[in-house]
């Protein structure tokens, strides 16, 4: 089975076309004020059914109420709900419960102690998604560019699946999944000229890569 690609941070009919044509298995729209890959709701109802029948539809919260969920859904039309801020399990399966929606939940990484709490977002989640740890005094939790030490997850028994997130490119895809195990792999400015604008000739290099990222060759 060829890795799971997900291209997070759409904003334009030009990124989202080149998604499709990608044969990406994923896009993630951002509904964050603070992300310079935020997408309003009136946005994201025409990029949504731009790609209708494509790729899976992920909406991406940071700590948002109840309120901005529902209307996002209502915009979108996700197929994924990824909560992507501080969520506690109790708040994560809150919103699980509510909306009816598959959950993906971020956490952020820096070293082996930051998966401590995996197994409590394991019994309420559908996917998790390791995210490099953001730099300190950031206004968003995740985009920066930045990996962690992907060798962390090589031996990690992790009982549903994951992401991972965090500075990976066409460059250093391959070398991602060969030092995680990844299954799925997650990249928005990896795919970008400037934070917030997508390339649709680095998504298109960034699938190739990934999907010739086979599990077969993992070191």
């Amino acid at each position: 089975m060829s890795v799971q690609i997900k291209i997070c941070g759409i904003t334009t009919p030009e990124a989202a076309d080149a998604v499709v044509q990608s044969g990406a298995d994923f896009m993630g729209m951002v509904f964050f004020a603070k992300s310079p890959r935020n997408v309003s709701f009136d946005q994201a109802n025409a990029l949504s059914a731009r790609v209708r029948g494509g790729p899976r539809l992920v909406a991406v919260f940071v700590n948002a109420d109840d309120s901005t969920i529902s209307e996002a859904i209502a915009s979108a039309q996700p197929d994924y709900l990824q909560l992507h801020g501080t969520e506690t399990p109790a708040r994560t399966s809150q919103i699980a419960s509510r909306f009816g929606l598959p959950i993906i939940k971020a956490l952020p990484i820096a070293n082996s102690a930051d998966f401590s709490s995996v197994k409590a977002y394991s019994d309420v989640v559908d996917y998790l998604l390791f995210d490099a740890k953001a730099p300190k005094l950031a206004e968003r939790p995740g985009g920066h560019g930045v990996p962690f030490d992907w060798k962390l997850l090589a031996n990690m028994a992790i009982e549903i699946p994951w992401f991972l997130s965090g500075g990976i490119t066409a460059e250093n895809v391959d070398r991602a999944v060969r030092a995680s195990g990844a299954n799925c792999i997650d990249t928005s400015s990896g795919v970008e000229t400037a934070p917030g604008v997508k390339s649709a000739e680095k998504i298109k290099k960034f699938v190739e890569t990934a999907r010739n990222a086979s599990p077969a060759a993992r070191e």
